[in-house]
């Protein structure tokens, strides 16, 4: 399936008020796509306006461009994360019982409806934005827009998809640990988080008040300013509100990770386009290795120190008054902060203060920081099995943003071959918004990245058989990656004797390495059958020294199945004798 043409912000406002276009064409457009769009995943949205309330608006919108009016955003239609009170709509923040009717819109809404453009619905979220996967609302589970199996990335998970399925110009989102940032890169988007205070926060429904950011997830850089050039501004009803600045920055010098701190978790082709990107950056500044370590630490903090006491005060009435009203993973990331003690907060205070020291010291020796936005990406079945864990991979170059107060902007950076985007965040000092969007121009002018792939629903029905030797045999510690791809189990095998096995060192989890030898045995393992798609993502996430290669069965037959290479032996240990990983393991 390939999805309608994304829409763009400016070319759809300087049509409609230079009169080529109609606001009513516009929205009767928009409106259509809407309803073939349903057809593939309505979850992407908790509530929309009727049609002929959103026709009656672009009626006036067509009104007020004849009367001379000059209307930024006139006829534009956009989307609202539902954690952003909209008058007329209900505020869900993804959770029935939480739901109340906003008695006016938030100060975004109300600027952007001032600018002309028209908010058609409220999207799904993670609940309570507490997430960066979008598997968390009652409301259903928002998919990737280039591969239904994958997630869209959260907590902003609709708004992500109502812009990457073409169904609205820009959306916004909310971002406190990279919930603007994750969504736009695994849907081949641009998300700009402003500096916390750039926009106002005023009828938000907060995560984390004092760290909390309104976002905009848009096709194009040229929108992002557009939508920024509207909401930038300082908003005396907003006590995070901040007075407007702007800081230039050069870009000559470019932070990047030291090699042995980037980590993709297994996602080879994450790695190899993060790469590429750096390539493209290397020849607008210089790339400076820097120690990321403080950065990491500030990041923990958001979900291992007192700011998870934050969300707490935000929901505390509904978490004391009906727990079970609260989807249960986010319920056990919010019980811990009823918990916590003035003492323990303070401490947090403390040693934040002390890593936004070092944060600030980077300034000294880069302009701009420039990660990966994640290092890899999920199929929703895999957040599914492991859906705290896999979270927390997906928040490493994304949690310590708003809390060391930085300005971010992420851009696309290439596709996967499961059609999910990869993304690259250009990170600077607060107030350098405009400077890293000119910086994400020059990034994309010279990045040369291939068309967005189509729509992959999922549906092949080619499968091919793997054979695994240890740590993804059932009840190991990665048997979940098999499980989460609907592997069938096909039988217990072993292999014909012509194969030794290996225990590696300093493997975590532990993990064997078969190798072919002509004086080997025969060693146990467990076949499974994966649909093509799957088996291809798995082979994707096989980290080295491991590798997929073809592995001869005793009865004579071949199947794919793991071996190593020679330097997975390095200070290994022969279990041949043992026959089987099991026996391993169990005399452990």
């Amino acid at each position: 399936m390939t999805l309608p043409e994304r829409l763009s912000a400016g070319a759809i406002a300087a049509a409609v008020s230079s009169g080529e276009n109609s606001a009513v064409t516009v929205m009767e457009s928009t409106l259509a796509r809407l309803a073939d769009y349903d057809a593939v995943q309505p979850q992407a949205w908790i509530s929309r306006a009727a049609a002929d309330d959103l026709l009656a608006r672009a009626r006036a919108i067509d009104a007020r461009v004849a009367a001379g009016e000059h209307l930024p955003l006139a006829g534009v239609p956009y989307a609202a994360k539902d954690n952003i009170d909209v008058a007329g709509m209900q505020t869900t923040a993804a959770c029935p019982a939480f739901a109340y009717m906003p008695e006016a819109s938030a100060t975004v809404i109300a600027k952007l409806e001032a600018a002309g453009a028209i908010c058609v619905g409220k999207t799904n979220l993670d609940q309570f934005a507490t997430g960066l996967v979008g598997t968390r609302s009652p409301y259903g589970v928002p998919r990737n827009a280039s591969n239904l199996a994958y997630v869209s990335g959260g907590s902003s998970s609709g708004s992500a998809v109502a812009v990457a399925a073409g169904l609205v110009a820009f959306a916004l989102g909310t971002d406190t640990a990279g919930s603007g940032r994750v969504p736009a890169a695994f849907n081949h988007l641009v998300g700009l988080k402003p500096t916390k205070g750039r926009w106002s926060t005023h009828g938000l429904v907060p995560a984390c008040r004092s760290i909390d950011c309104i976002t905009v997830f848009t096709g194009a850089l040229a929108d992002a300013r557009l939508v920024d050039s509207v909401l930038a501004g300082f908003d005396a009803a907003d006590p995070f509100s901040r007075p407007l600045a702007d800081v230039p920055i050069t870009a000559k010098r470019i932070g990047v990770p030291r090699p042995d701190q980037r980590l993709f978790f297994g996602d080879l082709q994450s790695e190899e386009l993060y790469d590429r990107a750096l390539g493209v950056l290397a020849k607008q500044g210089e790339l400076v290795e820097i120690d990321i370590a403080p950065l990491l630490e500030a990041a923990q903090l958001l979900y291992g120190g007192p700011w998870v006491a934050e969300r707490t005060a935000a929901v505390e009435a509904l978490l004391r008054s009906d727990p079970d009203a609260i989807d249960p993973v986010v319920r056990s990331i919010l019980e811990p902060g009823l918990g916590m003690t003035a003492v323990e907060t303070w401490n947090g205070v403390y040693r934040l203060a002390e890593l936004a020291r070092h944060a600030e010291a980077l300034w000294k020796d880069v302009d701009a920081l420039a990660f990966p936005t994640t290092g890899t990406t999920y199929r929703v079945a895999e957040l599914a099995a492991a859906p705290v864990a896999l979270n927390s991979n997906l928040g490493r170059y994304t949690n310590f943003v708003n809390l060391l107060d930085m300005a971010a902007v992420a851009v696309p950076a290439g596709a996967r071959t499961n059609g999910t985007g990869f993304g690259i965040t250009l990170i600077g000092p607060a107030n350098s918004d405009l400077a890293l969007i000119a910086m994400a121009e020059s990034y994309l002018a010279a990045a040369d990245l291939p068309p967005i792939p189509p729509l992959d629903t999922g549906d092949h029905m080619d499968t091919v058989k793997l054979a695994v030797v240890g740590a993804h045999l059932e009840g190991m510690p990665l048997h979940w990656q098999l499980t989460s791809r609907n592997a069938k189990f096909v039988g217990a095998f072993t292999t014909a004797p012509t194969y030794r096995l290996y225990a590696m060192a300093d493997s975590v989890p532990p993990k064997p390495a078969l190798v072919h030898s002509a004086d080997g045995g025969e060693i146990a393992l467990e076949v499974y059958e994966l649909g093509m798609a799957e088996f291809g993502s798995f082979v994707a996430e096989v980290p080295p020294p491991l590798a997929i290669g073809t592995v001869t069965l005793s009865d004579g037959t071949s199947v794919k199945g793991f071996v190593a290479e020679p330097r997975a032996l390095d200070g290994a240990e022969d279990i041949t004798h043992l026959g089987g990983w099991r026996a391993y393991i169990g005399g452990l």
